[in-house]
């Protein structure tokens, strides 16, 4: 089979959660940059990527790379590429996002205009046409210069990856499904311990350890762009992925994951949004203040995204509110915590230095996930 290049952008900050993930599924890594993981597959890892990947935005098909520091050279550079072996001559094809660091080209929309007239004129002298209709699949294309080279590849994923399809009401400044998942994924959780989001909004941070806690593969409840691509993925290969998927479900197993929050209809909201996923049943929503968060069990985790004052007005509030996660953490002393927030004073009146604390970008915000590390609980057996 022919291997090709696949590109998965991650957030900033996360890249080793995604490169653990590849290489899980059987890949090899080629390249790891800032919030970018490139690996090595045939055409079925395409649809594997996308349906199986927790933590990447898209997969992008890699077509090649271009050095430009002027719009001609990036004219020729992108005629060049051989665009005839990945779209055909019904296909429709765009450059949907360009986005430049540290390089002399940086207008965007001049980026995408010269990129797509090159494109053309390459197509019409293969297919030996003047004009394309564009009536058929899509072949969107994304490019993005990092000191004047061109990494370009066409997105197969189309709607970012982080859309699952279970989140149809979303609370205030909502964490998304990839990053929730990241996050999950960089502490030691497992479905046989306790999970509590005592913020828990939409539901996401439970919905996601519910879903991994139940083997669900997170693109299995919905559609990607190179579906359509039939003359570069058979559909064959689509199908084989999504039993495999089906195949490894477990929802009959038992697990303790609850998720919190003081507003009733973001809480109702959660609820749906859980139902949509499959996992209602695995999760305790429940309308409570994080002032009366306790649990009689020990050794449990709670992983949260608090509040951090979007606006002037609720900053006032935050050093009273994570006084009260302070002492809801305080309660529950053998427990885990780990919390993402924009607030840099956080551990200051949660009253705790932190034992680990990464710098993650959520989009252009810089947030810092904070973890706090319980005692790990006696092994098995070794109780009296």
């Amino acid at each position: 089979m022919k291997m090709v290049e696949l590109i998965a952008p991650c957030h900033f900050g996360l890249e080793a959660v995604l490169k653990k993930e590849i290489i899980d599924l059987g890949y090899e890594i080629s390249q790891v940059e800032d919030g970018r993981v490139t690996f090595l597959g045939d055409m079925e890892a395409v649809c594997y990527g996308n349906i199986f990947l927790r933590t990447a935005e898209r997969i992008l098909l890699k077509v090649g790379k271009i050095h430009a520091e002027t719009f001609d050279e990036l004219f020729e550079g992108t005629k060049a590429l051989p665009w005839e072996a990945y779209i055909p001559k019904n296909g429709k094809f765009w450059v949907t996002k360009a986005t430049s660091i540290k390089s002399k080209l940086f207008s965007p929309s001049d980026i995408q205009s010269i990129m797509k007239k090159a494109m053309v004129e390459r197509l019409k002298a293969h297919y030996g046409v003047s004009w394309f209709e564009e009536d058929g699949p899509q072949y969107p294309v994304r490019v993005f210069f990092m000191k004047d080279e061109a990494t370009v590849g066409i997105d197969t994923s189309g709607v970012s990856l982080h859309k699952r399809g279970y989140r149809l009401m979303t609370a205030k400044a909502p964490i998304t499904e990839t990053l929730a998942a990241a996050l999950i994924l960089l502490t030691p959780w497992r479905r046989d311990r306790i999970l509590v989001d005592p913020f828990c909004g939409s539901g996401t941070f439970p919905i996601e350890a519910a879903m991994m806690a139940a083997n669900m593969a997170p693109g299995m409840n919905r559609s990607f762009a190179a579906e359509a691509w039939e003359n570069l993925i058979p559909k064959k290969h689509w199908y084989n992925a999504m039993d495999e998927a089906a195949e490894l479900v477990d929802t009959g197993i038992e697990v303790d994951i609850q998720g919190y929050d003081i507003d009733g209809d973001v809480v109702k909201a959660a609820r749906e949004n859980a139902k949509c996923a499959g996992v209602d049943h695995l999760i305790h929503f429940q309308r409570r203040p994080v002032s009366e968060l306790n649990h009689p069990k020990k050794y449990g985790f709670i992983i949260t995204n608090p509040p951090y004052g979007e606006r002037i007005e609720e900053k006032e509030n935050l050093p009273s509110l994570y006084r009260e996660i302070g002492e809801a953490f305080g309660r529950l002393d053998s427990w885990s915590e780990y919390v993402i927030t924009s607030y840099d004073q956080a551990e200051k009146y949660i009253g705790r230095k932190a034992d680990k604390n990464r710098k993650i970008y959520n989009g252009m915000l810089k947030t810092y996930y904070y973890q706090f590390l319980g005692p790990r609980p006696p092994r098995k057996g070794s109780e009296r």
